[in-house]
């Protein structure tokens, strides 16, 4: 009689299982959360090095995403910045990069950092800030111009990154090539430090403006002095890279007396077309835009409905973001 009552409690659990598991598939389970879209989504952003623009408001725009768009979940990491980005798009690793719109532009027609490798699987979210080559030493190098960096300790950015790029590009234009200097591949957060103690001469960084590192790193030795790109080599770096004249007008560091000349280009999102579809698409666009202010990052202040096609150029706009556009009257 007990093998009997065993068989059956053994047969009712068996059943109890069965059903459980039937009824299972409503539940949350781990890696979703419910929503009205479904299964949450994670999504991983590449941004740049920590001392830079883009590490900390990459973390803030993803904080604003995952607070307005429920099934979204974004997670913002630190990384070498534009050409790195790109490529962990290309293969799959990055969900979302933020990077200089130019690099974009080479990774999409095969070229520069690029060269003999076309990346296809992207395309254009929206604009972020204007991003602005700041090239600072301190007076006591003894440095004038970018002619004199010749022979000198550079921080020219870290691997990977848009700030590198056009560090050799600006270099080149003064006939200073690799090996012509000694290169500290970083961003300005460790390079800051490294100006501060003397280690190194000079610092190249594509930063929003103002830059508080630079701010700091003023405030901390009390005599940085900016280097200026002009003359000839500002029309060959603009004829050579796409990169276009900027003023850092007088006054835009309180410590700046000076207007500088410099060049500028786009920091952008873009997207994975083989893991962001367009629905997703458009909402990211709609809240990039519409729900800047609740970033606390000086640089959102520039995702505006004015400047969200800035940088596009002849980037693919991704369909999702293109119809959030269309709707909010940016594009007819």
């Amino acid at each position: 009689m007990s093998r009997k009552i065993f068989s059956l409690m053994s047969l009712l659990l068996v059943l109890f299982l069965v059903i459980a598991a039937g009824c299972s598939g409503g539940e949350q389970t781990s890696g979703e959360k419910k929503s009205s879209g479904g299964k949450q989504i994670d999504l991983l952003m590449g941004t740049g090095s920590q001392g830079g623009t883009y590490y900390p408001l990459g973390n803030e725009m993803a904080n604003v995403w995952n607070k307005n768009i429920e099934r979204v979940n974004v997670t913002a990491t630190e990384s070498g910045a534009s050409v790195e980005n790109l490529a962990k798009i290309s293969n799959g690793q990055f969900d979302l990069g933020m990077t200089v719109n130019l690099p974009a532009n080479d990774a999409l027609e095969g070229k520069g950092d690029f060269k003999g490798r076309k990346v296809d699987n992207f395309a254009f979210i929206g604009h972020i800030y204007p991003e602005v080559l700041q090239i600072v030493t301190r007076e006591r190098a003894g440095i004038e111009s970018i002619a004199d960096l010749k022979g000198k300790r550079i921080a020219i950015g870290p691997p990977g990154s848009g700030t590198q790029a056009a560090t050799k590009a600006v270099l080149a234009a003064y006939g200073i090539h690799d090996g012509d200097y000694i290169a500290y591949q970083e961003g300005f957060g460790d390079a800051k430090a490294k100006l501060q103690d003397g280690t190194i001469d000079a610092s190249f960084g594509l930063l929003g403006l103002p830059d508080s590192g630079i701010n700091e790193l003023q405030a901390t030795v009390g005599d940085v002095k900016v280097l200026e790109i002009t003359g000839e080599e500002l029309k060959e770096i603009e004829k050579t890279t796409g990169y276009t004249a900027y003023t850092i007008t007088a006054g835009t560091y309180e410590w700046l007396k000076h207007d500088a000349q410099t060049v500028s280009a786009f920091a952008i999102l873009v997207a994975n077309t083989d893991s962001v579809d367009d629905e997703l698409a458009y909402e990211l666009a709609k809240v990039m835009i519409e729900k800047a202010d609740q970033n606390t990052h000086a640089q959102a202040r520039h995702m505006t409905k004015e400047n969200a096609l800035n940088g596009l150029g002849n980037l693919p706009l991704h369909p999702g973001a293109e119809k959030y556009y269309k709707e909010a009257g940016i594009l007819k």
